[in-house]
């Protein structure tokens, strides 16, 4: 069943009907852009997009990416017509609590969104990560089974932030052609015209990229015109820049093409002046039942076919052990029954310990996909087993990111949520500043992502103070649902790893450039805390510590006790782990009542939840051998021994 002409011109009409009421009824929202697209939103939706409103999850649908996610109320107003489960009451809640319809398109909580977008440019390099996701597996498992295309809509912010640099430049470095953009050309920011901040040649900036770029021009309301567009974007092997000069606002008689209708809801009578334009009912809400049922009846019968026809040819593939594992982001039955261990008294960095938990799983995480900034040899994740992936080699599992830290941690995060991938991410532990948006979009999303990162204090040394990590730990653990590990040792790290693995949602791992002793049996990980050994007798004091510093509590304890005091030391790799344990498995490892000495080669900030005092590093580094910064700075055995007496003396 296609929808006729009729049907076609009434179901652009309610899209931007339902951009404007729903803005207005929340005096809150972006009517214009909503109003400018839904001509390309419902070609999208009804005629191009391989989707299945009955299955959004269907593994080889086309991904769609709102990249301009303050527009959400487009892409609501066509799930909603197209049988997503959206119905008008959720459009009349459209940014109220607890709503299906928020202010920004949130993976995970709306059906038919596949990422979270509204920060600027990061829909845009999620979609980057979808494409090497679709690409990797496509020709891992074979085009029958996947083969489908990401789809996303940028606007002028979104090309102006600078991670849309990087994941241009890497996305036409790796010949994506299964990514298809559609740049909203409006010429509008929230202050005025572009021309005000901009005179960038768009098609000739993304032509250096290596991107086919085809320039539409004024033909934003001509649906055969752009249905044929995106259709011919599908022949290229390179992604796909389509520029579609579109009009903010329209049709509306009183803004379109101002910046007052980027943000600012329209009056009840702006709206109703340009329904009279558009010949639709003076009414909120409108959506006639005979065009909601047919439209739905449309997109789920294409849906279905499409859905059905995949099943039957892909049928042995999904059953595979290997697409079961990768898809449910996890290993292979026994995984983990050849992690490494690590002898105590050994010195092993733990970036040095991750590459060997690394290599001895490799094998049995098929999902598994790592790659680095410009920096496989430090990382410690590299994969010495498979060739890196390029446009020539699309089935290799090392991606090459350059120096291009924010696009790495964005496209990541595509990755994830596209599904069938298990992405790890590596740079330097200061570099974590330039990745911290997506970052937080992992945690909101709850993207299954290992962000790794090495060289993670002062002990970094003569590279000084621009290099020298100092609050990025406690900065990443204020982040929600992010489950960040700081691991003491080797067999920390091991643990860590098969933790990480094992957890839903993202993670971070800090690692050391210097050589630690190892001093645990990893068991720490599992409750984010664990006694790594007690003086004789009942302790005075607790010595509690993550990452190399436990080593440093394990030589001052010794030295305590030979000065009487009966000391505990606790290795504490992960804060928000051990915070989720109950209160008698805290209370085995913190015992109530005896003062708690925290020690940690970073910001005190936060530390007085667990301890009653700190020795950390509460100004920036400097340049000079590690031990020897790390010494002068007082992290040191003799330091904590001299605190701890203080605080048991009290």
């Amino acid at each position: 069943m296609s929808l006729t002409a009729e049907q076609d011109s009434l179901a652009v009409s309610l899209i931007r009907g339902m951009s404007m009421d729903a803005p207005l009824a929340a005096n809150s929202g972006h009517q214009g852009t909503g109003m400018a697209l839904a001509p390309l939103a419902h070609v999208l939706y009804s005629r191009v997009l391989r989707h299945d409103p009955a299955d959004p999850t269907w593994p080889d649908r086309d991904r769609f990416v709102l990249s301009n996610g303050h527009a959400s109320i487009l892409q609501y107003s066509t799930l909603f017509l197209s049988g997503y489960g959206l119905e008008l009451d959720d459009l009349r809640a459209f940014r109220q609590w607890e709503s299906a319809t928020p202010g920004h398109p949130e993976a995970g909580h709306t059906a038919g969104v596949e990422v979270t977008t509204g920060p600027l440019g990061q829909g845009f390099a999620n979609a980057v990560g979808m494409a090497v996701a679709e690409a990797n597996q496509r020709a891992r498992f074979g085009a029958d089974v996947v083969d489908h295309y990401t789809y996303v809509v940028a606007g002028d912010g979104c090309l102006m932030e600078g991670i849309s640099h990087e994941a241009a430049d890497l996305a036409g470095h790796l010949g994506l052609g299964h990514l298809i953009c559609v740049f909203d050309d409006n010429l509008i920011t929230i202050d005025g015209r572009t021309d005000i901040t901009t005179s960038s040649d768009m098609a000739a900036r993304f032509r250096a990229y290596g991107w086919d770029v085809v320039e539409l021009g004024d033909v934003a309301d001509d649906l055969d015109v752009l249905e044929a567009a995106l259709l011919a974007a599908k022949s290229t092997d390179q992604p796909s820049l389509l520029i579609l000069r579109t009009h903010i606002g329209r049709p509306s008689p009183d803004h379109e093409d101002t910046h007052g209708a980027h943000g600012n809801p329209f009056s009840a009578d702006d709206v109703s002046r340009t329904k009279e334009v558009m010949g639709i009912p003076d009414e909120p809400f409108w959506a006639p039942a005979d065009l909601v049922a047919a439209y739905r009846s449309h997109t789920a019968e294409r849906g279905a076919a499409a859905h059905a026809d995949w099943t039957e040819r892909s049928g042995a593939v999904t059953s595979s052990p290997d697409w079961v594992a990768a898809w449910a982001g996890t290993g292979l039955d026994g995984w983990d029954a050849d992690l490494p261990t690590y002898d105590l008294g050994d010195s092993v960095a733990t970036r040095k310990a991750i590459q060997a938990a690394i290599d001895a799983t490799y094998a049995n995480l098929p999902g598994l996909m790592s790659g680095s900034a410009d920096l496989k040899g430090s990382n410690g994740v590299a994969l010495s087993a498979s060739h890196p992936f390029t446009s020539d080699a699309p089935d290799g599992r090392y991606l090459h990111y350059g120096v291009r830290e924010h696009a790495m941690g964005a496209a990541a995060v595509g990755m994830a949520l596209h599904g069938g991938v298990l992405p790890v991410t590596a740079t330097f532990f200061v570099f974590a500043d330039y990745m911290r948006p997506p970052i937080r979009l992992s945690s909101l999303s709850g993207a299954k992502v290992c962000f790794v990162f090495t060289h993670d204090s002062v002990g970094v040394g003569e590279d000084g103070p621009t290099h020298q990590p100092v609050e990025q730990l406690a900065s990443l653990r204020a982040i929600p649902g992010l489950h960040v590990v700081r691991p003491a040792d080797a067999n920390e790290t091991v643990q860590a790893w098969a933790d990480i693995i094992r957890h839903e949602g993202p993670s971070a791992l800090i690692l050391s450039r210097q050589n630690i002793p190892v001093t645990t049996d990893g068991s720490a990980v599992a409750t984010g805390a664990g006694v790594v050994g007690d003086s004789p007798g009942d302790p005075a004091v607790v010595l509690l510590a993550t990452g190399s510093e436990v080593a440093v509590c394990v030589d001052a304890a010794a030295a305590l006790a030979g000065r009487g005091v009966a000391a505990r030391v606790v290795s504490m790799p992960s804060w928000d782990r051990f915070v989720a344990q109950d209160v008698a498995t805290k209370a085995t490892i913190l015992p109530p009542g005896v003062p708690v000495l925290s020690v940690e080669a970073g910001t005190t900030f936060g530390w007085a939840t667990f301890a009653d005092d700190s020795i950390g590093i509460d100004r920036f580094g400097a340049s000079a051998p590690g031990e020897l910064v790390l010494d002068k700075l007082g992290i040191n055995a003799a330091n904590v021994v001299e605190r701890a007496v203080a605080l048991v003396a009290g």
